[in-house]
């Protein structure tokens, strides 16, 4: 069995194959190829952390077999200068089931994530959108910035943090990848024109009010995974067109969207399409130029399940 670190995991999967990757893992969940539970996720009393586990088994030639992810959410440890998640991605062999490879997840769900964006932004943005701004500087915000890169071309860029020293890192950061980013001091002057937005905070309360965003520009909503967190105002979410990686997951867990459905601002069919679909052909997407199109990201162990095959082989390949 190989254990792979995120150093590992970094250098074997770079975003280019995990945009292709991504876009045939949501394609597989769409058209019923994906045996997946909703994730379980346990909070102990009394525990500021909780552990999520995430079991999948994925029908296909390849990238294909049983995984599985769990993930301990620690809120202290940003702080602590770690990461906020942490866990292992584990695939079995399709073949005996023995454990094929266990790896770090905190690297996989940072590519995996933004890879899944890129895919929603080729195919629900406007093709000449390259005007972006990312909400939150961490992992997220850094992993969306190179992914997105790679499916437009990008001729602005801003970044919004709560912490300034934050945003200014991610400015430097970025420089040495070539790219330009500007600070803004504020959420709405971070929007204001943007053709495509990230929102990838740890909000639990909306920070985007609807008269902010540019008409026709693209969402990308990465944060408030959780059915009691939220980035978006019910009135955004009202004014958009929804696309989500799966509806199922969506209408358990995600507060984006329950909270205007409790306020009776959208039905139950506002979710235009599940990601998959639109990449199936079974939905066209972007309607008009002007739609303001919103992909709310939850994460799918089917993308950690076929993301940790690909890792995996390739770490065999590389020691043969």
């Amino acid at each position: 069995m190989q254990f792979l670190d995120e150093h590992d995991v970094h250098r074997l999967y770079p975003v280019e194959a995990a945009i292709d990757l991504m876009a045939e893992a949501m394609r597989r969940y769409s058209a019923g190829q994906v045996n997946q539970p909703l994730r379980t996720i346990l909070r102990p009393p009394h525990e500021s952390g909780l552990l999520g586990t995430m079991p999948c088994h994925v029908a296909g030639d390849d990238h294909a077999g049983f995984g599985l992810k769990a993930m301990v959410l620690k809120p202290e440890n940003p702080a602590r200068g770690l990461d906020l998640h942490i866990g292992v991605v584990m695939v079995f062999d399709p073949d005996t089931g023995r454990p094929l490879a266990v790896m770090d997840a905190g690297a996989i769900t940072a590519t995996r994530t933004a890879a899944v964006s890129a895919v929603a932004t080729d195919v629900l943005a406007p093709p000449d959108a390259g005007d972006l701004a990312v909400l939150g500087s961490g992992v997220q915000g850094r992993s969306h910035l190179r992914a997105l890169a790679v499916v437009r071309k990008l001729r602005r860029v801003r970044v919004w943090s709560r912490t300034r020293a934050h945003a200014e890192d991610y400015r430097a950061w970025a420089e040495g990848l070539g790219i330009d980013v500007e600070v803004a001091p504020d959420v709405r002057s971070a929007l204001d024109g943007a053709d495509l937005v990230c929102t990838t905070t740890a909000a639990r309360t909306p920070i985007v009010e609807a008269g902010w965003v540019a008409p026709g520009a693209h969402l990308n909503v990465v944060g408030g995974s959780f059915a009691d967190a939220r980035e978006l105002s019910s009135e955004t979410v009202a004014r958009a067109a929804v696309f989500v990686d799966s509806r199922e997951s969506a209408a358990a867990e995600s507060g984006d969207l329950r909270a205007p459905l409790a306020e009776g601002l959208i039905g139950a069919d506002h979710v235009r399409a599940e990601l998959g679909e639109v990449l199936l052909g079974r939905h066209p997407g972007r309607e008009r130029p002007d739609d303001t199109t919103l992909y709310k990201s939850l994460g799918l162990a089917v993308q950690d399940v076929m993301s940790g095959f690909y890792v995996a082989r390739a770490a065999l390949e590389e020691a043969s």
